[in-house]
């Protein structure tokens, strides 16, 4: 691998250290180089503090001038809460620039390319541009749908099990995979799941890594409030905050008891009696939601399939057979009728997490929307 290849990388990982912390901004990473040696680097770590470009342009201080800098998306040339990037990389002499895919946003969209460019700037584009798009999938989403990219997490046994007969699903996983979940949790904006799921497993879905991690917003959508309220996501406030989506055929007194506790509770449209997905995600996406796990369960992982709100899988397959029938398949219904119309799958990878098999794929539709 050549020495660009290497400097890009390293933005990506200075990048992923911010995810989860960056909404409504992406993350970004970027490294200055001069004469073959990293002289600043930086990540954008919130929305309100400097950009990335700007961090590594600090830590080079004089050695910017004349030097490269790979940076894993556009510099901006637009004012928002912080000035325009591509005029500071101007100002400090920067001579080339790497850009690793430009920037969805309508304010930028290769403005800023074209900023460097008229002055007197070399740029190239496309260096790792694959990783570094996958980087800000869900900022890209975001900001063309204006609803969260949305990554469906499940385990099942190799014969396709999610729990034994008797509901009995811990743990499917092994230790090393449910510690690579803590760390997912803690790069996403939210976490969803259905009220069967805090009745069945009263979960606290929180983030808990060893070195510590942010935690998302809780979001729990349960059409009549069956909610308990002794369950850990309703006792435990402070250790995230709570949303819980409803319709009207929740009672006063019970969305009350809800907002005593600590807990947002979201009155939303009906579809079939039950929360409307679709609107639940626009809400979520006008509250700057860019990137959602849904974990569970089966009846709201459905319903959000069919209604092409998920756009990414990811499936950890564990060695064990139950037999028999227990509770099986990702998702619940008769679903398709027809092979031809199944929902394609691609970008497929798969690796092995301690003792279990991890999928990872983009659903197709979702890419084509």
């Amino acid at each position: 691998m050549g020495e660009p290849e290497t400097f890009m990388l390293h933005a990506l990982d200075l990048a992923r250290s911010a995810l989860g912390r960056t909404s409504p901004n992406p993350a970004v990473g970027a490294v200055i180089v001069r004469e073959g040696k990293i002289v600043g680097e930086g990540f954008h770590p919130k929305a309100g503090e400097p950009h990335a470009e700007v961090f590594a342009l600090q830590q080079a201080a004089d050695l910017a001038a004349g030097a490269d800098i790979y940076v894993t998306l556009e510099p901006c040339s637009h004012r928002g809460r912080t000035g325009p990037c591509t005029r500071a990389l101007v100002v400090a002499g920067i001579k080339r620039v790497f850009v690793g895919t430009i920037d969805p946003n309508p304010l930028v969209a290769g403005r800023g390319i074209k900023h460097l460019q008229k002055a007197g700037i070399e740029v190239q584009v496309g260096l790792c541009g694959a990783d570094c798009k996958k980087l800000i999938a869900p900022f890209a989403w975001h900001i063309v749908k204006g609803t969260p990219y949305t990554l469906y997490k499940a385990a099942m046994t190799l014969d396709g099990q999610l729990a034994t007969h008797t509901g009995d699903s811990r743990w499917v996983s092994g230790e090393t995979s449910r510690q690579r979940v803590h760390l997912l949790r803690d790069q996403v904006d939210a976490i969803m799941v259905g009220v069967e799921t805090i009745i069945a497993d009263d979960p606290q879905l929180t983030t808990r890594l060893p070195q510590g991690g942010h935690d998302p917003l809780r979001v729990v959508v349960d059409s009549r409030l069956r909610i308990p309220l002794k369950s850990q996501i309703v006792q435990h406030q402070s250790l995230a905050s709570t949303l819980i989506a409803t319709t009207s055929q929740a009672l006063p007194d019970s969305i009350s008891r809800l907002q005593n506790a600590g807990c947002e509770v979201l009155v939303l449209p009906e579809a079939d009696g039950r929360v409307s997905l679709p609107d639940l995600w626009r809400e979520l996406g006008c509250r700057n939601i860019q990137h959602l796990l849904l974990e569970g369960g089966r009846t709201l992982a459905t319903a959000a399939l069919n209604a092409g709100l998920i756009n990414r899988l990811q499936v950890y397959i564990a060695p064990k057979l139950l037999g028999g029938v227990g509770l099986s398949g990702l998702f619940a219904g008769e679903g398709r009728s027809l092979m031809k119309d199944a929902l394609p799958l691609e970008d497929m990878i798969i690796e092995k997490v301690g003792e279990d098999l991890l999928l990872t794929a983009e659903v197709k539709k979702c890419l084509r929307d």
